[in-house]
């Protein structure tokens, strides 16, 4: 009997399919803003790797709940669950399938083998780009081989007939595995699957009801995410996404982390954990780190003070004291970072070396130079320097906390004094101290600091963001700006973390009506555009990598925060 499908629908175009801690997804995106036409088994080690295609016969439809994929037409059906992290399950009824390597020619550096393994009796495919074994075995039904250690230029794959049920498992694997064999039966792993995705959707989101449409989906883009432990990942981790954008970036983890903060604790400690765990010798955090690589080339914003705040907070974990001294001697050392190594000498405020330090790669406020003291960077140090002081004072290190304490005022004070004009925040250049205005949202961000703004600032930031909030939500540039581009990246387009950020920040410094209004619009356009990397301000259409782990969080966070409000009133 075969599992009745439940949780979300969704297009695979939009989403991969996937399952919590596996490498593997199945899409037909194959790289950066390319489909194929046919769904493709990718690896996600080494980089993003479609490996095998899958083909099934005739003019078939595909559908995707958490658990199940299936292709189907009149004639019959094909589907596919994940049968734990490293292996996924196929069966056919009536309709036949076509598994061949995505790269049609093998050499002595690149492409993919395929040979029938005499001792596991099943056929063996060995990738170069990932490095790993897909071995398939038939378990029910037969499969012809075709193209078996050909070299060269050549069709290699397994053919299964649609004139008899057939059932078959595909495995990544290394160097060797034991012959496959499974107690489950098909059905079942789908029940399986579909009650692991039940109850993280019920951990993370327990508040979600008719208001909240997108929470399961958004559930799922995060559960589905997640890998295993596995090279430079030291910890089970939500990528941003199984599409192209498969790494962790030094920031956006700060968001997934506050998302299951209530949830699922620990796992969402691991996420704030995991950059960390690659912190260098100067205290700097990596750009990005994913299976097989870490990049140093640039930073991140350290926005992480205001996580932790946040984390603790909606955690609701008691954190060991060991545990806490360890967060402390990271934090520090990220802190110490900025103020050591990107501060000008006789400069009281640090600096960007290149846009994609603070996360907003080409925003205007870069246009007139790329190292340059922006308005956010002070703001997010002064909550981060004003966090350590908290958390020197619990951990009994008074003289500590007040030199943190210090140096937060001082930071803050050069904010308000250098970077404030009265009207604006702007940006300055540290070599000749010029500053200079832009019209990006970045330049707001200073809204973060919420109740310890001045109030006639925090006024005036909120009139001023007024003017980015669109139909949809807040554009990075405002749409009558010459500046503005549909899909310009950080020059327009609505982003979840700016949002999350802003509606914060709004909402301690006592402007609830904007912030409440804020995060109602962003709300509805994830409803309606789902999860993309970023959305078109005018249109609300979803933009780049559509199945974005930090717009499901924001999403959920901001959603779960507006539930809990109403139950209280």
């Amino acid at each position: 009997m075969t599992v009745a499908p439940t949780g979300p629908a969704f297009s695979v175009r939009e989403i991969p399919f996937s399952h919590r801690g596996s490498w593997l997804s199945v899409s037909p995106v194959v790289a950066e803003n390319s489909y194929a036409e046919d769904l493709h088994l990718v690896s996600h080690r080494n980089g993003m790797h479609p490996v095998l295609r899958l083909s099934v016969s005739g003019d078939a439809t595909v559908a995707a709940r958490p658990a199940l994929l299936s292709w189907h037409d009149r004639t019959g059906r094909v589907e596919l669950t994940f049968a734990g992290p490293d292996t996924v399950r196929l069966r056919g009824r009536g309709a036949g399938l076509r598994i061949t390597a995505a790269a049609a020619t093998l050499t002595p550096f690149s492409g993919t083998y395929l040979y029938d393994d005499p001792v596991a009796s099943a056929s063996v495919f060995t990738s170069y780009e990932t490095g790993r074994r897909y071995r398939v075995t038939v378990l029910a039904g037969a499969a012809g081989t075709v193209g078996a250690q050909a070299l060269g230029t050549a069709e290699r794959g397994l053919v299964l007939p649609a004139d008899q049920p057939w059932e078959i498992a595909i495995e990544e694997y290394a160097t060797a595995a034991e012959p496959y064999l499974s107690s489950v039966d098909f059905d079942g792993l789908v029940a399986a699957g579909r009650a692991d995705f039940a109850a993280f959707v019920d951990a993370v989101a327990p508040w979600r009801d008719p208001e909240t449409p997108a929470a399961e989906l958004a559930a799922y883009v995060l559960w589905s995410a997640t890998v295993a432990p596995a090279g430079f990942v030291t910890r089970p981790a939500i990528l941003m996404s199984k599409h192209w954008m498969n790494k962790v970036w030094s920031w956006d983890h700060c968001f997934n982390a506050l998302a299951l903060a209530a949830g699922d604790a620990d796992l969402a400690w691991h996420q704030f954990h995991l950059p960390f765990d690659h912190q260098d010798p100067a205290g700097a955090l990596p750009d990005s780190v994913t299976h097989s690589e870490i990049l140093h080339n640039f930073v991140k914003p350290p926005i992480h003070g205001w996580a932790l705040r946040q984390l603790r907070r909606r955690s609701g974990r008691a954190v060991p004291r060991d545990e806490l001294a360890e967060v402390y001697r990271r934090m520090a050392d990220w802190t110490t970072f900025w103020l050591e190594h990107r501060r000008a000498p006789g400069r009281r405020l640090p600096h960007y070396q290149h846009g994609n330090d603070s996360g907003w790669d080409n925003a205007t406020t870069f246009d007139g130079g790329r190292v340059v003291e922006a308005p956010d960077l002070a703001a997010l140090l002064v909550t981060q320097l004003g966090h350590l002081a908290d958390l020197a004072t619990e951990l009994g290190r008074p003289q500590e906390a007040t030199r943190w304490a210090g140096v937060a005022g001082e930071v803050r004070d050069a904010l308000l004094e250098e970077l404030w004009t009265g009207e604006r925040f702007t940006a300055r250049d540290p070599w000749t101290g010029r500053t200079r205005a832009s019209t990006s949202l970045l330049d707001l961000m200073p809204v973060v600091l919420g109740a310890d703004l001045p109030a006639g600032v925090a006024a005036v930031l909120a009139r001023r963001l007024e003017t980015h909030l669109t139909e949809h939500g807040l554009a990075t540039e405002p749409l009558d700006s010459p500046h503005h581009l549909a899909d310009g990246y950080w020059r327009g387009p609505i982003w979840a973390p700016a949002t999350v950020l802003v509606e914060d920040g709004l909402r301690r410094a006592g402007h609830t009506g904007l912030a409440d209004e804020i995060s109602r619009r962003f709300r509805i356009l994830c409803e309606r555009s789902g999860f993309a990397e970023n959305f078109d301000a005018k249109t609300g259409a979803g933009l780049r990598d559509r199945a974005y782990t930090w717009t499901a969080s924001g999403y959920l966070l901001l959603a779960g925060d507006d539930r809990r409000r109403a139950a209280r009133e």
